[in-house]
């Protein structure tokens, strides 16, 4: 994860008209500690090091902004526009740094919202993370890329089959890279593609199947990362669109 982290930002520092990030839920302190990042901070550079690390790095994710506007035509963020988000300019009063105890419902939204099932089911509906969180329907969609002269939506927050999935006619994208998600979803992951007028084309990645002989199933490799994988065990799922997901605690945030 630290290296993963430091190369995106070097990449962005070195390519600051190219590479541009958007934050997401994991990017509270208290949901990558759930996951996993302060005690890999812990074990990689020992107690005091790995607290300051993964301090910093909150601190540094605080800043981070929280959507991206293409051509004024395209906007991009991380969950959706929730309940609250009507206008982009809501968006761009969110002052940074800014943390999730900020307590703002168009951060939460922002970062923590989802699409109705299917186009089929419109207006606001509960949302399995946890208390307070809350689906969308397909007219919020419509409404608001009207309102702000938009021709689409792209997200990400869940993983998706295809790894990519339409929703609203087309006018919201979720949109995910990671494929064979926790080493369980066999889904494939994708990137989107913008090229002139606009025309966004979906470039599939594959999950590949795992090596026969691997170095990182070895047995001394497989002892170094037993505490990742205890944590895998124990952490919450990425839900996947159109697949039954199992039993936790949804009166949690750390339902992910």
């Amino acid at each position: 994860m630290n290296s993963i982290v430091l190369s995106v930002m070097i990449m962005q520092i070195e390519h600051p008209e190219n590479v541009h990030l958007i934050r997401g839920n994991h990017e509270a302190s208290d949901i990558n500690a759930l996951f996993g990042f302060r005690i890999e901070c812990i074990e990689r550079m020992g107690e005091n090091d790995g607290i300051w690390a993964w301090t910093r790095f909150n601190q540094l994710f605080n800043c981070i902004p929280l959507a991206a506007l293409i051509e004024k035509k395209i906007i991009c963020m991380h969950g959706g526009i929730g309940r609250s988000i009507h206008a982009v300019e809501q968006i761009e009063k969110l002052e940074r740094p800014i943390t999730m105890d900020a307590g703002s419902i168009v951060l939460m939204d922002l970062l923590w919202s989802d699409p109705t099932e299917n186009d089929s089911v419109e207006g606001l509906r509960p949302n399995a993370r946890g208390p307070g969180l809350v689906t969308f329907g397909p007219d919020r969609v419509a409404d608001f890329c009207k309102k702000n002269r938009l021709q689409l939506i792209i997200r990400a927050h869940e993983c998706v089959m295809d790894g990519f999935e339409r929703f609203a006619h087309g006018q919201l994208i979720t949109l995910f890279s990671a494929t064979n998600y926790c080493g369980t979803a066999n889904n494939a992951g994708a990137i989107l593609v913008v090229g002139r007028g606009l025309v966004v084309v979906p470039k599939l990645i594959h999950p590949l199947p795992p090596p026969i002989h691997s170095p990182e199933a070895s047995p001394e490799r497989v002892g170094d990362d037993a505490w990742m994988q205890e944590l895998n065990i124990q952490r919450p799922p990425t839900p996947t669109r159109g697949r039954p997901q199992p039993e936790v605690d949804r009166n949690s945030l750390a339902y992910i």
